[in-house]
């Protein structure tokens, strides 16, 4: 099987419909999200459809979860908090009705996905090996998929040796035969490893191959329709940098 898997979209429209072309014509059997299909960003409706139109599953992440009220807006700060009050106020009921059912966490064959990690899918961060060695440590299956961070990254577990790998950037091709490993796509919609590029992962299940994909979008006009909407500067201005 060969699956696209994305994360972190945060309404940001222009990236994901730069995405889905890339990943048809990759020849995808299936489409996996791992949550925060909205937050941050100014189309979090048309994010939500697209994503349920396209995704065979689709994980919570923290910032669907506080746009529904499922977790309070005080556990966010500054930006993301003004962010996430926006969107409850434009989210429309068919949106709402996509992210209900959703939950952080989710298997299937050979594969653990989280929208953090496994010792807390809502909140946990893997950036660091002590964190990713942890996350495997945590899990059995062959491989383990989270997001949340918002930066492409593969680690390969080395058993009592901890863990190998680190940052992913685009090109980066992983044989997945030669161990366990704990992939992160990056995100498209607000990546934060330097590439402002929109990022997904191909997975192929089958010959066990992992390959690191980033796609060109307009930049400009996501950050034109966040300032239409009103949104923190800070947010629109850090799409440009990948930051």
């Amino acid at each position: 099987m060969r699956v696209a898997v994305v994360s972190d979209i945060h309404g940001n429209l222009h990236a994901l419909e730069a995405v889905l072309p890339a990943v048809d014509a990759a020849g995808v059997d299936e489409v996996w999200c791992l949550g925060d299909t909205v937050g941050y960003g100014p189309r979090p409706n048309e994010c939500c459809a697209r994503v349920r139109e396209r995704a065979a599953l689709c994980l919570a992440g923290n910032h669907d979860l506080v746009v529904l009220g499922a977790i309070p807006v005080d556990d966010f700060s500054g930006d993301a908090s003004a962010a996430a009050l926006w969107t409850q106020t434009v989210l429309s009921p068919e949106a709402r009705e996509f992210l209900e059912p959703l939950v952080p966490a989710a298997k299937r064959p050979g594969v653990e996905l989280f929208h953090g990690s496994p010792r807390d899918p809502v909140w946990d961060y893997v950036l660091s090996e002590q964190v990713g060695c942890w996350s495997l440590r945590a899990t059995d299956a062959p491989v383990v998929l989270v997001g949340h961070s918002h930066v492409a990254l593969g680690l390969r577990d080395l058993g009592d040796d901890g863990v190998a790998g680190g940052l992913a950037p685009a090109g980066t091709e992983l044989d997945l035969a030669c161990g366990r490993w704990l992939l992160n796509p990056g995100s498209v919609g607000q990546p934060r490893d330097g590439d402002p590029r929109a990022a997904w992962l191909l997975l192929d299940l089958d010959a066990q191959r992992a390959s690191f994909r980033r796609v060109e979008y307009d930049v400009a006009a996501t950050q034109a329709e966040m300032r239409t909407a009103r949104l923190p500067e800070s947010l629109a201005l850090r799409l440009a940098h990948g930051e």
